[in-house]
């Protein structure tokens, strides 16, 4: 499948800024990017940040009063949606490097806190079939509601609250899954049909040798999916990352079949 993706930010620099930029669509892992142009229709400096294939580019700005950026790109997704249940877990022993990080705990993804609870409750699964049913459980329980989260919030609040957007169903999955001893991250990804359009963001886990896409929010499918970046978290993909304050004024994001 193709996409025809289109992005555009538009804030205000109270003085002077280091900006990191997180918007352009990754080469490789399952995608391919045909087409791409990033615009910045104010003065910046720019230095780009080598990153491995298939993860995400980042960019850094140096930015004065203001920043107005446009991205657009075509993307070729070139990947199924795998039947999570026929997915084996990886032995602790075997995992690669690249996949360990994604055991541990982090700001936004306590683990260790849910280990009763994932073993209570999703105890007799096993690998795919285990993080299906973390999923299934998520979609079933919370509820979507724009603003009912912000910067702060973590897994742990959303699991009490049992609502959030994205990023809060996506840390929620990624806790259970680690406190189930399988790798888990984050990516921030361009969705089709995500309502509203917009940033999206869900979880990644390390099965049967390779990463799957799992989005609890159920708006979303891996083959229509060209994903951004991946991290820990939220505090790792996050679009904008502003080192100095700035307002925003204006985002828009598109996303529709090419």
């Amino acid at each position: 499948m193709k996409l025809k993706i289109s992005a555009s930010l538009n804030y205000r620099i109270v003085e002077p800024a280091e900006l990191m930029l997180q918007i352009e669509a990754a080469d490789g892992g399952g995608q391919r990017v045909i087409d791409a142009a990033l615009d910045l229709k104010t003065p910046a400096e720019v230095v780009r940040v080598p990153a491995a294939a298939g993860v995400c580019t980042p960019v850094w700005l140096r930015a004065e009063r203001a920043l107005d950026v446009a991205y657009r790109a075509i993307v070729s997704v070139e990947r199924d949606g795998a039947d999570l249940a026929a997915l084996a877990a990886v032995p602790l022993h075997r995992l690669p490097a690249e996949a360990i990080p994604y055991l541990n705990e982090s700001r936004y993804c306590p683990s260790n806190k849910f280990h009763a609870f994932v073993e209570r409750r999703f105890g007799d699964a096993e690998g795919g079939a285990k993080i299906r049913q973390m999923r299934d459980w998520i979609e079933s329980r919370f509820t979507y509601a724009a603003g009912s989260s912000d910067a702060e919030t973590g897994a742990l609040d959303s699991f009490v609250e049992r609502r959030g957007v994205c990023r809060d169903y996506a840390h929620v999955l990624i806790a259970l899954a680690r406190a189930a001893h399988i790798p888990a991250r984050m990516a921030s990804v361009y969705a089709l049909g995500v309502d509203p359009p917009d940033f999206h963001a869900l979880a990644e886990v390390y099965l049967d040798g390779d990463w799957h896409m799992v989005d609890a929010t159920g708006m979303s499918r891996p083959g229509e999916c060209a994903r951004i970046c991946v991290g820990r978290d939220a505090a790792d993909i996050a679009f904008l990352t502003a080192y100095r304050e700035v307002r925003l004024i204006e985002q828009t994001v598109t996303v529709d079949r090419a």
